[in-house]
């Protein structure tokens, strides 16, 4: 096993830690809830396989279900993102994603940011549309994702410019 396979494992599992044993307990007024554990999925390896990647990416939704009794919402919405990622990729990064060469560390702040707003988007829209699950609640759904996005989005941010050099 080498160091950056040890580094995604610690990521993993910290970032699940994390996510079931603070963030999940945040829920301020009802709409604002992080979902940082999405971070890992944001920082995986650009040439990762991509069953292995769709595989590792339920998984990790299914722990947080697990641990937060939801019912696998969180486990479809990781799938999700997993498997739109590489659209994400190739809108925000173009040219630099076809030849592989994206690091997240070595890309500007506003390539990053739009990374993470379409990534995070992504995730929460699926996310609260299946907890919801009721289109006469829409208003609901979109408060709900457009301020726990933002929330995730900051929170995202601030994690990947403070442990920039661990990026992949």
């Amino acid at each position: 096993m080498n160091r950056d396979t040890l580094l995604h494992i610690i990521r993993f599992i910290v970032l699940v830690l994390i996510q079931v044993f603070i963030l999940n307990h945040i829920n301020f007024l009802g709409y604002l809830n992080p979902y940082i554990y999405i971070i890992f999925i944001l920082l995986a390896p650009i040439n990762i396989n991509k069953g292995l990647f769709l595989v590792i990416s339920f998984m990790l939704g299914l722990i947080i279900d697990m641990f937060g009794d939801s019912g696998g919402v969180h486990a479809a919405a990781c799938t999700i993102i997993a498997f739109f990622r590489p659209v994400a990729l190739r809108s925000v990064f173009g040219l630099s994603y076809e030849f592989q060469t994206v690091k997240l560390s070595n890309v500007g702040f506003g390539e990053r940011f739009a990374y993470v707003i379409l990534m995070v988007l992504t995730h929460h829209i699926v996310l609260f549309s299946l907890e919801i699950f009721n289109f006469s609640h829409i208003l609901l759904i979109i408060k709900k994702t457009l301020f726990s996005s933002l929330f995730t989005i900051v929170i995202a941010m601030l994690v990947l410019v403070l442990f920039r050099k661990n990026d992949s």
